[in-house]
């Protein structure tokens, strides 16, 4: 590492850039994980890395990289390593499950059975079908703005509103009962935040009556996942059988009578598909809102900007996703040798994308530190590329979208409250906590 990179951190134990890559810690100080990353596109752009108690992989952090791994989806592929887990974790899981995956949602799969499961739902996720839910989620984040307004002035924006608006959508469109969000949300801040106590306290908080099955220490889970997974199965099974015997117009009812090679899907698969739409498109847009609030407050001309031309909405949800990439990266696999910037990647190897640095390659993005509203980013990678760009982009989008539409033109002014902060997370990460002073019209 060098002297730059090593002074954003000072008193960090380790030394290298492969252990600094993979540290939680890091993820919740953004200079100094772009530092990390920067050093890395300007030095070594396809790194084999070998940090402490992880299996060793490539690091490939530009955009151009990021963009030819995932168009290759021949050469690399996602089943047999998805994202980044210590050793010690990646043991734990095939002691519980007798397999790599906890789950095996979309993302942990390659086609043909990847893309027969995404066919099932993918028109639902298309626009035209999204429009009839434009009104609906415009419903929804007035909800949600207005309950800003009865808070009197002063909150956390992350967890009075953020965390609940997108939850809220999901509900609506897997049709599950308003009383079961707190539950839903629990389970959704426990697989992305298990290596955060305060997202773990958080998810407590909202469930009386929840124990944690682990005590947190440091480095190490704080919670059972395989509980929580069972919980997931539990529920969702009941959401199944409910929805083949009343089928309604709901995407419980899509995936629960989803038809794979003139088969019923089997329960496994079902499982996992209700969990990648319930978690995914809470963490991830949630994220986005509260990463994007708070760049808007930190660049009040951009705010202004926004404010003045509502026409820009579209495109600084987009800058908004750029800035905050919610999913760091994914893992890819090698089934050949192939060679990339120069390096020869092995049959077998592991590939780590890492999204945030690609939005801010240098050579794609002109001063990618620099929120802008009007910025042309329609290249950002967030969504990842190719088979498996993400299902619900568009519908993340139409989310982002309304949330600032209502509240803008209601916002006279806001200011931070406190100071923010970022989850302790390599993975999946936002603002955990952003209290804010403001007043409403």
């Amino acid at each position: 590492m060098d002297g730059a990179t090593a002074s954003v951190f000072p008193g960090y134990s380790r030394d290298t850039l492969d252990d600094a890559i993979v540290n939680p810690d890091l993820y919740a100080e953004e200079d100094a994980i772009h530092a990390v990353y920067a050093a890395l596109r300007r030095d070594d752009p396809v790194r084999f890395m070998a940090p402490a108690g992880f299996r060793p992989f490539w690091a490939i952090t530009k955009h151009a990289d990021i963009l030819e791994v995932e168009r290759r989806n021949d050469v690399f592929v996602n089943r047999l390593r998805t994202y980044l887990s210590p050793i010690q974790g990646e043991e734990w899981v095939q002691s519980v499950t007798g397999d790599t995956h906890l789950f095996r949602t979309l993302v942990d799969l390659d086609d043909p059975i990847h893309m027969k499961l995404r066919t099932l739902t993918q028109s639902w996720f298309m626009p035209p079908n999204l429009k009839k839910l434009e009104a609906r989620i415009a419903a929804i984040a007035k909800e949600h703005v207005d309950r800003l307004s009865e808070l009197g002035g002063e909150c956390d924006f992350v967890r009075e509103v953020a965390v609940w608006y997108p939850l809220r959508v999901i509900m609506e469109i897997l049709g599950v009962p308003k009383e079961d969000e707190p539950f839903m949300l629990k389970l959704t801040q426990e697989i992305f935040g298990a290596g955060d106590p305060d997202v773990v306290a958080e998810s407590q908080r909202v469930t009386r009556g929840s124990t944690l099955t682990a005590a947190p220490d440091e480095g190490g889970q704080t919670v059972d996942l395989f509980q929580t997974a069972q919980e997931y199965f539990k529920y969702f099974g009941a959401i199944t059988e409910d929805r083949r015997a009343n089928p309604r117009d709901d995407l419980s009812s899509i995936i629960a009578n989803g038809i794979i090679d003139g088969a019923p899907i089997d329960p496994f698969q079902a499982m996992s598909y209700y969990i990648i739409v319930a978690t995914a498109g809470h963490d991830t847009t949630s994220s986005t809102a509260s990463g994007g609030l708070l760049q808007l407050i930190k660049n009040p001309d951009e705010m202004q900007k926004l404010r003045a031309d509502l026409s820009l909405l579209p495109n600084a949800v987009e800058e908004m996703i750029r800035w905050v990439t919610p999913v760091k990266h994914f893992m890819r696999t090698a089934m050949q040798d192939y060679d990339l910037r120069g390096r020869t990647i092995k049959e077998g190897d592991g590939l780590c994308l890492f999204y945030w640095s690609g939005n801010r390659d240098e050579e794609v993005f002109e001063d990618p530190f620099k929120f802008r509203v009007d910025r042309d980013v329609k290249k950002q990678v967030a969504f990842g590329h190719g088979v498996h760009l993400c299902l619900g982009m568009h519908l993340a989008r139409m989310e982002i979208k309304a949330l600032f539409a209502e509240l803008l033109p209601r916002l006279k002014e806001i200011e931070l409250n406190g100071a923010p902060a970022n989850t302790r997370s390599a993975f999946v990460s936002g603002l955990k906590r952003m209290p804010v002073r403001y007043t409403m019209a």
